[in-house]
């Protein structure tokens, strides 16, 4: 490259950093207008809204009475389990692991929760369900083997409670239910 050529695209390409940079500073330094119109949207007051919906969710404080609830209907029984609670999306509220618990009892709860929630149905109900659609169990994300029940309000899933570790899923379930029937009181 000659020397003229050089100089212009050093030119051309100082300029350009030079305009890019002037319409980044000018963009932020501008204040949005009063009567510009809001990004986000506003939920009417009277309503008639039908683009927003209300949902019930369970308490943190509500997931954790429940969780130890059902780890102390396990523990009445002798028996070493995990307790999750998830919330209607299946992230997980709360996880107890009781003394003594495997360590794959953690994850097993978490899943069985999911499932329950997931289907508005006991992960024993379920399992049926298995012989007609096989596919079932592979979602990501669920377990189809009985411990997993879920928390309604108004007959819709809000929450799910999992427990993992006992020496069958009736267990499991029967420790999971006393965590909901704790809800009631």
């Amino acid at each position: 490259m000659n020397t003229r050529t050089r100089v212009l695209t050093g030119t051309a390409l100082a300029i350009s950093l030079g305009a890019g940079t002037f319409g980044a500073v000018s963009a932020s330094a501008t204040p949005a207008p009063e009567s510009a119109p809001a990004a986000a949207a506003k939920k009417k007051d009277d309503g008639d809204d039908k683009n927003f919906t209300t949902t019930t969710h369970l308490t943190i404080d509500a997931a954790t009475r429940a969780a130890q609830a059902t780890l102390k209907a396990a523990q009445s029984e002798n028996q070493k389990v995990t307790v999750a609670v998830v919330d209607r999306n299946g992230n997980t509220i709360v996880t107890l692991r009781g003394d003594g618990a495997g360590p794959q009892s953690y994850e097993s709860a978490q899943r069985k929760a999911f499932t329950a929630v997931s289907w508005n149905a006991p992960t024993s109900v379920l399992v049926g369900r298995l012989a007609q659609a096989p596919n079932l169990k592979d979602i990501p994300g669920t377990l189809f083997l009985g411990g997993g029940v879920p928390v309604q309000a108004n007959g819709a899933p809000v929450a799910g409670i999992g427990v993992a570790g006992a020496p069958s899923g009736d267990l499991d379930e029967k420790f999971a239910k006393a965590g909901v029937d704790s809800l009631s009181k």
